[in-house]
């Protein structure tokens, strides 16, 4: 009898330290630009470990404290990101080799590509379509794969010697077309929402319209194609059919300029988002390319960056794979004047 009171008053000591939550002061909002000057951004929240999916329950908090807590799951090193109409963070992780799905409403974290015909080795762009598709294009199968909602293998995209390193992808769902970056063969395919080959925009050069070495991609109003022409230090603008519009950025070191440009996004007044990996930072430009105002730094801290890569915009939620932070950082557009 004693034995079982002795343990009663155990079990309700672990309850209640299960159900103690100490909470600290409140963390300082992180803006820019800084006051007195209007905050246009400000950064929300970091998403790294199935930990920030769970949903953390007082029997959950109990279970953990009596059986101990499951190994966490970590990004290893995030690269291409996008939120899906699910709310769905979808994150290409070169470091795991897969994509991985941070679901909040269902409060899991899922790896797609482990087996089958849509198996992954080292995934970099990934977007998604209005029916729910899925679309994650693979450096190492020099291939694009499309799943379902559900995360079934639907189809590939790129025959044999099609790409060389295919990178972003974007779909513009009005026309019916999906756009991939081929890194290596300094241009942008165009296919059919089957996957079928329409048209390549650009080739290898300098000039407008050319391009050295494009990562990422992004449709904007009008079906507009923006695309970080990553070793020309730029960023290229082409209507839907390919045809050069507008080009803006030289190499430097000074604001506005651009030495690693990776991610790019568009938010919902126009103005244009730029990861540049080696200043750690984002840059921010209206849509005749002048620059509004960067955020980020290097370091570890909440709202800095170190080698950031993807970025994806929705609802004005900006979204950034910070490679070296292991984390997907989020901030938001507080709109402009």
């Amino acid at each position: 009898m004693g034995k079982i009171v002795g343990l009663a008053i155990v079990l309700f000591a672990l309850v209640i330290t299960a159900s103690i939550s100490w909470a600290g002061p409140p963390e300082p909002d992180i803006v820019w630009p800084l006051p007195p000057e209007k905050p246009r951004i400000k950064f929300i929240r970091s998403v790294s470990t199935d930990k920030d999916v769970e949903k953390r329950t007082f029997w959950k908090k109990v279970k953990d404290t009596l059986l101990g807590k499951k190994v966490t799951i970590w990004l290893k090193k995030p690269y291409g990101v996008h939120v899906d109409k699910k709310e769905r963070i979808l994150v290409t992780d070169t470091g795991w080799g897969k994509l991985l799905v941070f679901d909040f409403h269902n409060n899991k974290l899922s790896f797609w590509g482990t087996e089958g015909e849509g198996l992954l080795y080292k995934p970099a762009g990934v977007t998604s379509d209005s029916t729910g598709n899925i679309y994650v294009t693979d450096i190492a199968q020099n291939r694009a794969v499309v799943y379902s909602p559900e995360g079934d293998f639907l189809f590939a995209i790129g025959k044999k010697g099609r790409f060389e390193q295919p990178s972003g992808i974007a779909v513009n769902d009005e026309l019916g077309r999906i756009y991939i970056v081929d890194t290596k063969k300094h241009h942008v395919s165009v296919f059919d929402m089957k996957g079928e080959y329409l048209f390549d925009i650009g080739k290898r050069g300098t000039g407008d319209g050319e391009f050295n070495f494009p990562t990422f991609i992004a449709i904007g109003s009008e079906g507009k194609v923006h695309v970080v022409d990553t070793f020309n230090f730029r960023v290229q603008i082409f209507d839907p059919e390919g045809k050069f519009v507008f080009k803006f950025g030289t190499i430097g070191d000074m604001p506005g300029q651009f030495n690693r440009a990776k991610g790019i996004g568009i938010d919902s007044e126009g103005n244009i988002y730029v990861v540049d990996a080696a200043f750690n930072n984002v840059q921010i430009f209206n849509d005749e390319g002048q620059l509004l105002l960067f955020f980020g730094k290097i370091g570890r801290g909440r709202g800095d960056l170190w080698l950031p890569a993807g970025l994806h915009i929705r609802n004005d939620l900006i979204y950034v794979a910070d490679q070296y932070n292991y984390r997907i950082d989020i901030y938001k557009f507080l709109g402009g004047d």
